[in-house]
């Protein structure tokens, strides 16, 4: 059977389609993959440990009272702002005058007493020089102006303790700080020696914040705390970084042999009142530096099969090559590269999950923003070829 020859407009439309299948291939064939990359650069990075700790206050005082009486007035509120001085109670002072008039009474008979000893003794003295009198009787008006003047010294000093107590029934806050809850009230008595106290005022312009950390881990951060490498990072609750940083001021001096850990006391600052006693947070420690290290982005890094680290680097033809990676410490959002990048290097930090293994590649140029971190200085800079 002879084939029937093709009609003219199949022929060029046949002829038609081929051509635009090559072109489509040729076109894929030399399309290259786009990724964003920076240039690697060296920089200064402080090392730190993260642990968990709690608020304390600066200072806390109890108030107790040293009489035991009934409450008659109370000035302030709880969770009131108080100066040193500040009045906080004012127990019944009634009963204390009372005691203090009778004690000065006593002491006034004590100093007459003791004045009409002394003239006995003086007259005695004088008649036993005409010896008008035994030596036998001048030594007893001796032993009673003694004895006076010890009941005179005992009256004296009765007077001065009632007047402590007088005294102690206006209590006053010994430091500056917030009144915490827990209150006396008014009407109640105060009882020395009683468990609960009248009040307890807590300064908390700075707080403490107490860490527990390993022992193996207290002489490198008392060495970057010597060497000024930075201040103590403050963490809140939720990750946030709080805005004024600790110093470290304190360290236990013995290990707590069930758990290994040693006290560190970090103090800060509490102008907004942000921190309150017994909140839980997270402190960051240095531990020491890296004077040039390399640092990624932790969106940049690859995990294998192995469980290993790599990278994409672009080459100079810009080809993407796949690299094998240690890594170290952790910093804000990067990770220091402890081998297998060099100082230069173009690293892909967007777009390297789906490029195959030397592929060519068109790179793009990655933000500024995208490449720093509040821990160190800019690191990565921005490249292309």
């Amino acid at each position: 059977m002879t084939p029937r020859p093709l009609k003219p407009l199949a022929l060029a439309a046949f002829l038609a389609f081929g051509l635009l299948s090559a072109s489509v291939g040729a076109a894929q064939e030399t399309e290259a993959v786009r990724l964003t990359v920076a240039v690697l650069a060296p920089e200064r990075v402080v090392l730190r440990d993260e642990f968990p700790g709690r608020v304390a206050a600066l200072r806390r005082v109890e108030i107790r009272p040293q009489v035991g009486r009934l409450i008659l007035e109370r000035p302030v509120d709880e969770g009131a702002r108080v100066a040193a001085g500040d009045v906080l109670f004012r127990i019944d002072p009634a009963p204390l005058q009372a005691e203090l008039a009778t004690a000065e009474a006593a002491l006034a008979r004590a100093r007459a007493a003791e004045t009409h000893a002394r003239r006995a003794l003086e007259r005695s003295d004088a008649l036993l020089t005409r010896n008008a009198t035994s030596a036998e009787r001048n030594e007893i008006a001796r032993n009673d102006l003694a004895l006076a003047g010890a009941g005179l010294a005992e009256a004296q000093a009765l007077v001065e303790r009632r007047r402590l107590d007088l005294g102690y029934a206006t209590l006053r806050a010994p430091v500056a700080g917030y009144v915490a809850a827990g209150l006396a009230d008014i009407g109640g008595l105060a009882v020395p020696g009683a468990e609960r106290a009248l009040a307890v005022v807590q300064d908390l312009d700075r707080v403490y914040v107490d860490l527990r950390l390993p022992a193996a881990r207290l002489d490198a951060v008392q060495a970057a705390a010597a060497q000024g490498l930075g201040e103590v990072e403050i963490l809140t609750d939720g990750g946030r970084a709080y805005p004024q940083p600790g110093q470290l001021r304190f360290s236990d001096v013995i290990v707590d042999p069930g758990t290994g850990n040693v006290s560190v006391r970090v103090e800060v600052d509490n102008p907004d009142m942000a921190l309150l006693p017994g909140m839980f947070l997270r402190a960051r420690l240095p531990r020491g530096v890296l004077p040039a290290a390399l640092l990624v982005p932790e969106d940049a890094v690859l995990r294998n099969g192995g469980g290993g680290a790599q990278v994409v680097v672009v080459s100079d033809k810009n080809q993407a090559m796949r690299r094998d990676v240690v890594l170290g410490d952790a910093v804000g959002d990067r990770v220091v590269v402890a081998s297998g990048l060099q100082p230069g290097e173009r690293v892909a930090i967007r777009g390297q999950d789906r490029v195959p293994e030397g592929v060519p590649v068109a790179v793009t140029l990655a933000a500024v923003p995208e490449m720093t971190t509040a821990a160190t200085e800019p690191a990565l800079s921005v490249a292309g070829h």
